[in-house]
């Protein structure tokens, strides 16, 4: 379950309590999306959200019993193994473990249905104008941010006039003409925008760890190459449990939360950051992908494959996000 699909489910379980009188508040008092995060120091669980601190006030009761009320109706629902109350009336959640690679299947599903897995409408109705700046760095990061605030359901532009995004500017004004479209883009959108971007062109164009770019693009074209290879050795992925993944299959299940975080905020480095870590576990769990030796394919092994691949649309996904090419072969 992704934080999106758990976002749904806890409005649904809101509506319901209000719907049975569980909840003695106004309908249009149930939110339209609920946030889900991280849990804070001193929770536990695998996400967290605040929403009955914020429905209290409508419900006339103390936040922590409108988090009983809820916290036994989730409980129950596919995919959540426990719900726990912390603090004033935080939701601590944990999911289950054995759907949890489900995750899998909706990234691997989503370029069918031709939305961007990650993708979503939690900004659906606001509206947001950037204005036109001639600067490299200030174009490039307004242009992403415009691209992020779209792909949350924004309406979002660029015009004469409008909002001018604050940032630490380069001191490389031409950085594109020394290192390449991709190279620069990194690198202004790579720095949080009050911090000044690396213009070191030697490790910008580097073809080694050492460059975060040319591990998240390596990182893609071996979850392409993992693809290719298993054809030849005769098999394909399949969605199922993958009992070594579980690292990577929550840096996928956070990704529509990072991306909603790097919108609402403007802060297209979240997204570089969140496709370095992504990148790099791939990376790590890749050498297990594939049968060694006289070892023949097995259940364990298509799982994998589907992880990879998983991972490797979400690289590129990210990547298209922010201007950057995804190469296949590298």
């Amino acid at each position: 379950m992704t934080p999106a699909e758990l976002s749904r489910t806890v409005v649904r379980v809101v509506r319901s309590a209000v719907d049975e009188g569980a909840l003695s508040m106004a309908g249009d008092a149930v939110p339209d999306a609920v946030k889900i995060e991280r849990p804070r120091p001193g929770g536990g669980g695998d996400y967290a959200s605040g929403v009955a601190l914020k429905l209290a006030a409508a419900a006339g009761l103390p936040p922590r019993q409108v988090a009983e009320v809820l916290r036994q109706r989730i409980a129950g629902r596919p995919g959540i193994a426990l719900v726990e109350i912390s603090g004033p009336g935080f939701l601590n959640i944990t999911l289950d473990r054995g759907g949890r690679h489900e995750v899998v299947r909706e990234i691997l599903d989503t370029p069918e249905a031709g939305i961007p897995y990650g993708c979503g409408d939690s900004l659906r109705g606001q509206s947001f104008e950037f204005a036109d700046v001639a600067e490299e760095r200030g174009r490039v990061v307004t242009e992403v941010v415009v691209r992020l605030l779209r792909a949350q359901g924004a309406v979002a532009r660029i015009g004469e006039t409008g909002e001018h995004l604050p940032l630490v500017g380069c001191p490389e004004t031409r950085l594109s003409a020394l290192v390449g479209a991709d190279a620069a883009r990194w690198a202004f959108l790579r720095a949080a925008r009050h911090d000044r971007p690396r213009t070191d062109a030697e490790e910008l164009l580097a073809q080694r760890e050492s460059n975060a770019l040319f591990r998240v693009r390596y990182a893609y074209a071996r979850s392409r190459a993992l693809t290719r290879n298993a054809l030849e050795l005769g098999f394909e992925g399949e969605v199922g449990p993958v009992p070594d993944g579980e690292v990577l299959l929550g840096l996928l299940s956070d990704h529509p939360g990072v991306l909603e975080s790097a919108a609402r905020h403007r802060a297209p480095d979240r997204l570089a950051r969140q496709l370095e870590a992504v990148a790099d576990e791939l990376l790590r769990f890749q050498h297990g992908v594939l049968p060694l030796g006289d070892e023949k394919p097995s259940a364990a092994h298509r799982n994998r494959l589907a992880l990879a691949e998983a991972a490797g649309t979400v690289l590129a996904g990210g990547l298209s996000l922010l201007g950057i090419d995804a190469p296949e072969f590298l």
